[in-house]
């Protein structure tokens, strides 16, 4: 089996809505993530002869969903008031709202899903939200 690596970063905000611990709290990370593709067998013609993939469009497709996410304050839905969100918003903020509770295990399952929906072979992903903490994300099999 081939297996390809690249990785991207973001900067974000977040808090654990329901958690009890300073996670609670509106906080940030550098968050850091590495994909994997793989395949049994590289491809016999065409440009990608001799290769998994380019790795041009995998890093590249990588890099938009970071970058989507980079900078803004990440929240699950319904874990703010209406009166909170409204009040960010006009304050312009650039909020981005997904519906799980923000972490690195539903990270690494949330780029696994986005790039394997781009049409990558995915064989995992790894979601470092500090730099010797991390959720590696990978279908029971490929």
């Amino acid at each position: 089996m081939y297996i390809l690596e690249t990785e991207q970063s973001f900067d974000s905000a977040h808090f654990l809505s329901g958690y009890k611990g300073k996670c609670s709290n509106l906080h940030g990370h550098r968050w850091r993530v590495v994909a994997r593709i793989a395949m049994d067998e590289l491809n016999k013609e065409g440009q990608t002869r001799d290769m998994v993939i380019d790795f041009g469009d995998f890093k590249d497709a990588l890099k938009k969903l970071t970058d989507a996410l980079d900078h803004s304050f990440i929240f699950a839905t319904g874990s703010l008031k209406e009166t909170t969100l409204t009040a960010l918003k006009e304050e312009g903020f650039l909020l981005h709202e997904v519906p799980f509770r923000p972490t690195a295990e539903q990270f690494s399952r949330y780029f696994y899903e986005q790039l394997q929906e781009l049409g990558f072979p995915v064989y995992n992903i790894s979601v470092y939200e500090t730099p010797t903490n991390c959720s590696t994300y990978q279908e029971a099999s490929l």
